[in-house]
């Protein structure tokens, strides 16, 4: 059982994932500070206030408070880290591609007519001879 653990272990997808959780947690992070000292001081410029997680709704006679500033941090956590994701998965999918282009580029299928043509030419250059 624990050889098979082991194995389980040292695959590389289940090494893959582990640096990913690691270097997503890492990203939410600086997301967050970027959050929290960047992007609010300039939203700050409109609403009146540095710290978005201060407005709240309260509603009168109610003990109910909806922290719509909280909200609003985590939205724009969110979007931040779906746009760096998307454009890590572009980066990564334009690279791919390019290496598929050269393998096709290595292996040049001739087409029907190219035959001909060239069975054209051959005809003609021994006929000359």
């Amino acid at each position: 059982m624990i050889k098979e653990f082991k194995e389980f272990i040292m695959r590389g997808n289940v090494l893959d994932m582990a640096v990913g959780v690691i270097l997503g947690a890492a990203l939410k992070s600086i997301v967050d500070s970027l959050t929290k000292n960047l992007i609010n001081p300039i939203i700050s410029l409109f609403v009146g206030q540095v710290d978005l997680s201060g407005i709240a709704l309260t509603i009168p006679g109610t003990k109910a408070v909806f922290k719509i500033g909280n909200f609003l941090n985590d939205v724009i956590n969110f979007l931040i880290i779906a746009f760096v994701v998307f454009l890590i998965v572009k980066g990564f999918n334009k690279l791919r591609d390019m290496g598929k282009k050269t393998e096709e580029e290595a292996q040049v299928v001739e087409t029907k007519e190219e035959v001909y043509l060239k069975e054209i030419r051959d005809l003609l250059a021994n006929k000359e001879k």
